[in-house]
């Protein structure tokens, strides 16, 4: 098929990889436009779906807009598509959009539909505690994630981090794409359930503290949904990455603990140990792999060698 593709992040490379390898004639890549990089030159830095697509020898495009930018249309609406096929693009594609390709815009959207449309499906459904998910190959029209879908696939979260399920999402979102670009008759469009929506709100930097006002289990999974690039406690005015951590029962009081720290009013967030074992509302968590701002990443013994955090301490 003639394809246009459209992503920016990691997640969407193995969808562009998987179209090129399957045969198909790949005539232009969009992405979001390179942003400024991490280091102190602040030079401008293409995203991973650019990068890649220049590797691959394939034309790269990178409005900042459709909906304000009716050349931009013109421009896709010329490269005369079979399809189009999405994967974690980031600008709101207009219905002129949608419709310029003969077979319309496939997604590569890593949930359940209907559960978690939106931005963050695979944190939201980590903090909610979802058992599964998985990802579904959605034939887009202009609400948002509301397409029927073509294929399905799922898979069990137990106990995997953001950073995990993203790359096995991502390749098993690839796989996907191929088998119904493969047949698009076998693969007919199913009309998504109206019970069972929500909605995966993008995440705001601020969630990633860790609550340890909520049990144990919640800031596990808090962990988890926030690794990459971990989610975060403070102490003396520092900030410390969580990005694995274990979960203790009962009641926030840890082993051996005695005195104030077992007054309600200090028990959350207390580190009850010499091992930052945390009470939480229940229970208590216990960090294993942390990381200093600007340093590597260390076992939580390995941090506390050089950076104390003795039991008492109120986080």
């Amino acid at each position: 098929m003639r394809i246009i593709f459209m992503g920016t992040p990691e997640f969407a490379v193995p969808t562009l990889n998987a179209l090129v390898q399957a045969g198909h004639d790949v005539v232009a890549a969009y992405s979001q436009p390179p942003r400024p990089g991490g280091r102190r030159g602040k030079a401008l830095t293409p995203s991973p779906v650019h990068a890649r697509a220049e590797e691959l020898g394939i034309e790269v495009r990178t409005p900042l807009s459709f909906r304000k930018d009716p050349e931009a249309v013109a421009a896709f609406t010329a490269l005369n598509a079979d399809v189009a096929v999405v994967a974690a693009y980031g600008l709101i594609l207009p219905v002129s959009v949608l419709e310029a390709p003969r077979l319309g815009c496939l997604n590569v959207h890593a949930s359940l539909l209907p559960r978690w449309r939106g931005a963050a499906p695979i944190q939201r459904a980590i903090l909610a505690g979802d058992a599964e998910t998985g990802v579904g190959i959605m034939q887009m029209e202009a609400g948002l994630d509301t397409g029927p879908v073509r294929l399905e696939g799922r898979t069990p979260i137990d106990g995997k981090t953001a950073g995990e399920l993203t790359a096995e999402l991502a390749d098993m979102g690839a796989r996907l794409m191929v088998q119904v670009l493969c047949d698009f008759d076998a693969h007919p469009q199913v009309v998504q359930p109206e019970e069972g929506v929500t909605y995966a709100a993008k995440i705001d930097k601020a969630e990633s503290r860790l609550n340890f006002d909520q049990p144990a289990e919640a800031v596990e999974r808090q962990i988890r949904a926030f690794n990459p690039p971990g989610a975060w406690f403070e102490h003396d005015g520092e900030r410390v990455r969580v990005l694995t951590g274990d979960l203790f029962p009962g009641e926030g009081r840890g082993p051996a603990v005695t005195g104030p720290i077992l007054d309600p009013g200090l028990r959350r967030g207390t580190v009850l140990d010499d091992m930052l074992t945390i009470a939480c509302a229940t229970g208590a968590v216990r960090p294993t792999l942390v990381q200093r701002a600007g340093r590597g990443v260390v076992t939580t013994r390995e941090l506390l060698n050089g950076f104390p955090i003795p039991p008492g301490t109120q986080l």
